[in-house]
């Protein structure tokens, strides 16, 4: 029987819906396969086909994140390829569009250190608070490296140079291979239960994930978290980063920078031991200083509790009160003095006389002032009336009329502007310059 037509779907509803399923299913998801019909147009996105013995799928890897491969893709090469499924609606063909792209076998030990790494976050391997700090002098330090490599060289070359007093083993362990790992974790074990060591150093030159993967191993960075010595790991170059590095207390780009966190500068630690040793001269000065001023503090006291000394004190105190009255006595008779000859002279200057005096000549100097500011004031009004009168007489219709014009006007009053405004036989009057006239339309002719 056919299908109803409310079920009937267009291939664009049909892509639609198998788009969204297949998104919903597949979130993420790795796929390891061998690139096949590689492409990469000038938009710089990158088109590929992952394919096995019996099956392929296409996959599409956008700018952005295609310029970050470490690697150069190739036809034929095995890879591990990390990203969503879709379905692209316009042709109909699901595809996987990829966030991520690794060759295989690097692909494989990176997801396992990635799963490594997270389980032992979890637990609070790598915690901050969980770290302890170096101690302030390292002593003796602990070396464990191969005794024929670069790093060793580096560090105890940077060792001997920074501060040559430092007693330093190098511990002997493989850093690569299959049993390398164990044997640094019993290296590491047996140093830290010595109690012979101040710190403990891990070193290795630089590598692939491979060549370090001795340091991802996890019982090895348990031993270091458990170690009762603070380890400092060095594992590879400054961009390389190994489970080691994060269970140490300290984690150093190279083993040379290691161990020039460890050890101080000779120079340094001559400069700050002149300065330890200039501060303990300055302190046995003081305390020489203090001394001698509590000897003489002590000297005056009992020099004065004798009676002579006494009496003199009382004498000497009686001398500066009396002197101080004194001058309080002197100082207070000045300030009277001066108060009364001030009010003298205010009395003087206040007298009736004088004031009266003073009085009749500011009313002569004011007495011009008023009539001078009417005179003013009546000036400048009448000059105002006059300019007043001026404009009146240029808006008045009576200067139109005496030019020789007239006022046209109904009995009523009404202006009569046009001829419109008036009709035959009404009757009008004229108004003119010396007196009215009284008029009748008999017609009109308008222009």
């Amino acid at each position: 029987m056919p299908a109803p037509a409310a079920n009937v779907l267009t291939p664009s509803q049909l892509n639609a819906l198998a788009r969204s399923l297949l998104e919903d299913a597949f979130p993420v998801v790795q796929v390891e396969g061998e690139i096949a019909n590689l492409a990469r147009p000038a938009s710089g996105h990158l088109y590929l086909t992952l394919k096995d013995a019996r099956a392929q799928v296409r996959c599409a890897l956008f700018r952005p994140k295609s310029q970050w491969l470490r690697f150069e893709p190739r036809n034929g090469l095995q890879v591990l390829a990390r990203g969503r499924l879709t379905l692209y609606e316009a042709r109909g063909d699901y595809q996987l569009i990829l966030d991520s792209l690794e060759e295989a076998g690097e692909g494989a030990l990176r997801r396992a250190f990635e799963e490594l790494k997270a389980k032992l976050q979890a637990e609070g391997l790598f915690d901050p608070e969980r770290k302890r700090p170096l101690p302030a002098w390292v002593r003796r330090l602990g070396v464990l490296t191969s005794p024929s490599g670069a790093a060793v060289r580096d560090v105890l070359s940077v060792l001997a140079r920074r501060f040559p007093l430092l007693d330093v083993d190098v511990l002997p362990v493989p850093v690569q291979g299959d049993a390398a790992a164990a044997q640094i974790t019993a290296m590491l074990q047996r140093a830290g239960a010595s109690g012979r060591y101040d710190a403990l150093l891990l070193a290795r030159g630089g590598g692939s994930l491979e060549d370090l993967w001795a340091f991802n191993d996890e019982a090895l960075a348990r031993a270091i978290a458990a170690s009762p010595v603070p380890v400092v790991s060095a594992v590879g170059h400054e961009t390389d980063f190994t489970l080691a590095d994060f269970a140490a207390d300290l984690r150093a780009p190279t083993p040379s920078v290691a161990a020039e966190l460890l050890v101080p500068e000779r120079s340094d630690l001559r400069t700050r031991l002149h300065g330890q040793q200039q501060r303990l001269q300055a302190l046995h000065a003081r305390g020489l200083r203090d001394a001698m001023q509590r000897t003489d503090r002590t000297a005056l006291r009992l020099n004065a509790l004798r009676p002579q000394a006494r009496l003199q004190q009382l004498r000497t105190r009686q001398q500066a009160a009396m002197q101080r009255l004194d001058r309080a006595l002197r100082a207070r008779s000045d300030a009277r003095t001066a108060r009364l000859r001030h009010a003298e002279a205010v009395l003087r200057a206040m007298q009736p006389g004088r004031r009266l005096a003073a009085l009749r000549d500011r009313l002569a100097t004011l007495r011009p002032r008023p009539q001078a500011a009417v005179a003013r004031q009546l000036q400048r009004d009448a000059l105002r009336l006059r300019g007043l009168a001026r404009s009146l007489e240029a808006v008045s219709p009576l200067a139109t009329v005496a030019r020789g014009y007239a006022i046209v006007q109904h009995e009523d009053g009404r202006v009569v502007r046009g001829v419109g405004d008036a009709r035959v036989g009404d009757r009008l009057q004229a108004r003119l310059a010396n007196g009215a006239l009284r008029v009748r339309v008999e017609g009109s002719d308008a222009s």
